[in-house]
């Protein structure tokens, strides 16, 4: 019974907040657009632009994909579709039961499935650092050629109340961006490296669009300057750094189970909430485009891609948000590395 009231009285301090209701319209808005732009661009003379897949090659030696997040939702569902294509898959993910859950499920529907599991915090940089340490020692010690050929950055968590990270950095903001930032730079000579096309592919979320300005300096790319508001802004913080969209995962995890299961119910009504098996078809179409393909953001399935918000083109603003996050992390253990 107190659990049942707990549950209901933090259940209405949500729905009473400025942060679920910038959620419940504002997302759901982002999402209308964004199916808006597929349809009107059906109806245009001119076409948006589609890509194919090309499956690899799997000879005479099998890529390797890295998929972080993969423990459940679109990550698994990305790991277990690239397993299909042929791919080494390296499972990456924060528990290691969840990880043999998944390692474990995949070669159930895929016998031929090939994969290797690290247990890894993304919010952590030293962490990360040795997730690359030992992701090349095993591949010297494998078969395979050391190189990787697909990095996929889908991790992500939507934190409700505010936490901080080892390196004292927002632990949603440290996750989704600066963990994927880490990663994907500690993991380029080995991108580089590869002797056929690589890739990596940023999943990203429609609610970017909700972002029409954005400060670049250390408190606001650590996330340090949210963390001192009254109310933790985490739909804000969540449009910054990023993730997935309206697929049935468990991203909404920390949000009130009466809330969380109302808006999945109003979403499959109006038909904008995929299922995770659906909602992965837009990463694989990112992952096994034309070799050449850049900076695409791929939408809706089959290949298609629209625009993304102008802010996000913005190449002064990216230039000066990589410079800020790489100054940031040169005092902890990824600035050594990097030197």
């Amino acid at each position: 019974m107190i659990s049942l009231v707990k549950e209901l009285w933090r259940t209405l301090l949500f729905l009473f907040s400025i942060q679920f209701w910038r959620m419940g319209l504002l997302w759901t808005f982002s999402i209308v657009f964004s199916h808006h732009q597929l349809i009107k661009d059906f109806f245009c003379s001119q076409r948006p632009k589609s890509y194919y897949r090309c499956s690899p090659c799997v000879v005479p030696v099998r890529p390797v994909a890295v998929v972080t997040g993969a423990t459940s939702g679109l990550g698994f569902y990305t790991a277990y579709e690239l397993s299909k294509e042929g791919y080494v898959v390296v499972l990456v993910g924060r528990s290691q039961q969840l990880l043999l859950e998944a390692e474990r499920k995949i070669k159930a529907w895929n016998r031929n499935a090939h994969l290797k599991a690290f247990q890894v915090d993304l919010s952590s940089v030293e962490s990360i650092i040795l997730f690359r340490k030992s992701l090349q020692q095993w591949l010297s010690d494998s078969d395979l050629h050391s190189s990787i050929q697909l990095l996929i950055n889908c991790a992500g968590i939507l934190a409700t109340s505010p936490r901080t990270t080892a390196d004292g950095y927002d632990q949603m903001i440290g996750t989704n961006y600066i963990g994927a930032f880490v990663l994907t730079n500690l993991l380029l000579p080995l991108l580089e490296s590869s002797n056929v096309s690589s890739r990596i592919v940023n999943v990203t979320s429609f609610t970017h669009r909700n972002v029409t300005d954005m400060q670049v300096d250390d408190r606001t790319v650590s996330g340090k300057r949210f963390l001192s508001y009254m109310q933790y802004p985490y739909a804000n913080i969540y449009e910054y750094s990023k993730y997935p969209g309206v697929v049935q995962t468990n991203i909404l995890r920390e949000v009130p189970s009466l809330l969380s299961l109302s808006a999945h119910f109003v979403l499959k009504y109006l038909g904008l909430l995929q299922s995770p098996e659906y909602g992965v078809s837009s990463i694989i179409d990112a992952a096994l485009a034309p070799p050449g393909t850049s900076g695409a953001y791929f939408f809706g399935g089959i290949g298609r891609t629209i625009e993304p918000s102008i802010l996000s083109r913005d190449a002064g603003l990216a230039l000066k948000l990589w410079e800020t996050t790489s100054n940031l992390l040169s005092t902890t253990p990824f600035g050594t590395e990097e030197d």
